[in-house]
C-alpha cells in the first residue's frame, strides 16, 4: 500500500436534517477520494477523506462551497498516512 493525505474534518452549525451527508457524497463522486461521512451524536458531521492532497484539498473547498449557508464552523487536521479506504460512503 502507498501513502497518501488523510484529512479529519468536522463541520458544525445547522448540518443534520439537511443532506448535508448526501450532498459530500455527490461532491465525493467529482474526486478521486475515499473515506466516509456520518453525523456525530453531538450535532456535527465528521468527513474523513484520503487521496492525493490537491484531491482532497479540492473536495473539502467543495463541500464548504456547496454547504456554506448550514456550516457555522469547520476543523481540520491532517496526516500522510497508509491508506485505509477504498470508497467513498455515508455510515
Amino acid at each position: 500500500m502507498t501513502d497518501v493525505h488523510h484529512e479529519t474534518v468536522y463541520f458544525s452549525g445547522r448540518v443534520q436534517g439537511v443532506g448535508f451527508r448526501y450532498t459530500v457524497m455527490q461532491v465525493a463522486k467529482e474526486f478521486d477520494v475515499a473515506g466516509f461521512v456520518k453525523n456525530l451524536p453531538d450535532g456535527r458531521v465528521q468527513l474523513e477523506a484520503e487521496g492525493r492532497l490537491e484531491e482532497v484539498n479540492s473536495f473539502i473547498r467543495s463541500v464548504e462551497d456547496r454547504m456554506h449557508s448550514y456550516v457555522r464552523n469547520v476543523e481540520r487536521s491532517g496526516e500522510e498516512r497508509t491508506q485505509q479506504f477504498n470508497n467513498f460512503v455515508i455510515k
